[in-house]
């Protein structure tokens, strides 16, 4: 996915900014978060607003050279080695992005966040979710998403195949095989129980336009008065 720094000729700096809202997009591998991320960026700007758009591990210049070496590698990472690689790209994401970006006013929807890290290192690989919970304090301190929309798919199998329909070689989690990616599914389901408020989860089934739609009531359902305000500031 291309990274998007939002319209450069929107980033009026005499205009006043309140923070921007924090959207990320959660699931297992071929669920359509990358797709539906996309969707609702466009949605968003038919509706004035210019979001950043941005994904995990990656980002920043730093965050992308630690994503080749854990999606592309071949390398067995130790889990709890793998998820301290997770949590210094995150770190950079946020200290050089996401947390400017924040403060500036934007929007910013994020393709994977700490809940991705908790599902595959947590569940998927059994790695101590204490030790995740104090790499997480160190890399984004209190910042929460506003809200997460979860991708569930009934059959991981399902979204493998999307997965393998879509690229010529499978990355390094894709090719970790069916049961692995149901102790990820279930990790994302109990993240979501535990956290109702700010985890929504959306069927995945069905056609791309109607999770779409899916999505778009639960985002009008949140931020409608940051939406449909008249009034509304420019980011920075």
């Amino acid at each position: 996915m291309i990274f998007e720094d939002g319209e450069k000729s929107k980033q009026l700096s005499f205009w006043p900014a309140v923070r921007g809202p924090f959207l990320t997009f959660e699931g297992g591998d071929g669920v359509g978060k990358t797709t539906q991320l996309l969707l609702l960026k466009e949605r968003l700007r038919s509706e004035g607003i210019d979001p950043v758009v941005t994904y995990e591990p990656g980002g920043p210049e730093g965050s992308e050279d630690i994503r080749k070496l854990l999606l592309a590698g071949t390398r067995d990472w130790d889990p709890l080695c793998e998820a301290m690689l997770h949590c210094a790209a995150r770190r950079e994401h946020v200290v050089k992005l996401i947390e400017r970006k924040l403060a500036g006013g934007w929007w910013v929807l994020c393709d994977r966040f700490h809940d991705s890290t908790v599902a595959y290192q947590c569940y998927g690989q059994r790695v101590d979710p204490r030790h995740v919970e104090m790499l997480r304090q160190l890399a984004v301190g209190e910042l929460r998403p506003d809200l997460t929309l979860l991708l569930d798919l009934e059959a991981p199998g399902e979204g493998l195949a999307r997965a393998a329909a879509r690229s010529l070689k499978a990355t390094r989690y894709e090719a970790l095989g069916e049961d692995f990616h149901r102790r990820v599914r279930d990790g994302f389901r109990e993240i979501a129980r535990k956290d109702p408020e700010r985890v929504r989860v959306v069927s995945a089934d069905g056609t791309q336009e109607s999770v779409r739609e899916r999505i778009w009531d639960i985002v009008m359902e949140r931020f409608e008065d940051k939406i449909r305000r008249p009034e509304r500031l420019k980011p920075s």
